[in-house]
């Protein structure tokens, strides 16, 4: 096991951060997509438009 000194502690990087934040972007965004289209289709309820044979 090597010891670090306080300049090799202070240049450790970690990637986390970004990957999480994308994710917990990409949820939200998806959770307020599916939201409005709920909104609208009470607000707007629109007949199917199936033709039967």
């Amino acid at each position: 096991m090597i010891k670090l000194n306080e300049k090799e502690l202070n240049n450790i990087e970690g990637g986390a951060a970004v990957s999480t934040g994308i994710g917990i972007g990409l949820i939200v965004s998806a959770v307020v997509i599916f939201l409005s289209g709920i909104i609208r289709g009470y607000t707007n309820p629109e007949a199917c438009n199936v033709k039967g044979n």
